[in-house]
């Protein structure tokens, strides 16, 4: 099956901001702190710049929403949403955590996303996609969640965790924590490419935005996943937290967790 045209440009767009990343990568560049305290470098921006040159050019009525060069038409009927290193703080420091995340809106939906990790496995990266309607792959193979059906048997993966540690859902997630069958905290991009791929079953996080998670909640969910906020809201563009997880699991996981 061909690509379609938002596809291949989401596509060579990540092509183009892998480029740059890896040639970055634990190499000199400028880093400064942004007013949330996060990092941000040279290589973001230049990042950032790429695919939003590549995909104005193929699409110059669709507006964008970039972590680094901020927000145009977002009133558009087509809206691209990119982070351009989900993961700064990882690359600044020389570990592979990190990923290019693009994704596509549509009138308010969801509907297509990349996530490339080009610096993790080696030389060679990582890199998944979808698109609504279409499924998912990771590297041009099938991508099918697990067939889990008990807490039992489950695999639970959290990342950024900081408002639900300083909320009483925190002591639900301790009394869920024994039940399950394993515990991990593997994070950023790759906590969502297991569970899309069938390896873990489950993913909590409390603290993101809609730039790092975009592009994750198509490919999990064109896999077989749900995926909703921890309150069991549809992912929007004011999105904050995430449960996504096997369709089987994730009713149990919300009411386990309780979160506000």
């Amino acid at each position: 099956m061909s690509n379609s045209p938002f596809l291949q440009a989401a596509m060579d767009a990540a092509d183009r901001a892998d480029k740059i990343i890896r040639t970055a990568y634990r190499g000199t560049f400028d880093v400064s702190v942004k007013a949330d305290s996060s990092p941000v470098t040279e290589v973001d921006v230049a990042a950032e710049q790429a695919i939003r040159g590549l995909l104005g050019e193929r699409f110059p009525s669709h507006g964008f929403y970039g972590e680094e060069t901020g927000r145009t038409g977002m009133e558009a009927e087509y809206l691209w949403l990119v982070d351009p290193i989900d993961g700064t703080k990882s690359f600044v420091r020389g570990y592979p955590m990190f990923s290019v995340q693009i994704a596509l809106m549509h009138r308010g939906e969801l509907i297509l996303g990349v996530s490339s990790a080009p610096c993790w496995n080696g030389a060679s990266g990582e890199r998944a996609w979808a698109e609504k309607g279409r499924g998912a792959c990771l590297d041009g193979l099938p991508m099918q969640v697990a067939p889990t059906t008990s807490i039992a048997s489950a695999t639970l993966s959290t990342g950024n965790l900081a408002s639900l540690a300083l909320s009483p859902a925190w002591s639900n997630l301790g009394v869920l924590i024994p039940k399950l069958h394993r515990l991990r905290g593997y994070g950023d991009f790759l906590h969502y490419h297991l569970l899309a791929g069938g390896r873990i079953d489950a993913v909590i996080e409390s603290d993101v935005n809609i730039l790092d998670i975009a592009a994750l909640t198509v490919i999990v969910r064109e896999a077989g996943g749900t995926v909703t906020d921890l309150r069991g809201h549809p992912v929007g563009l004011d999105t904050t937290s995430v449960l996504a997880a096997v369709p089987a699991l994730h009713k149990t996981l919300l009411e386990a967790v309780a979160y506000g």
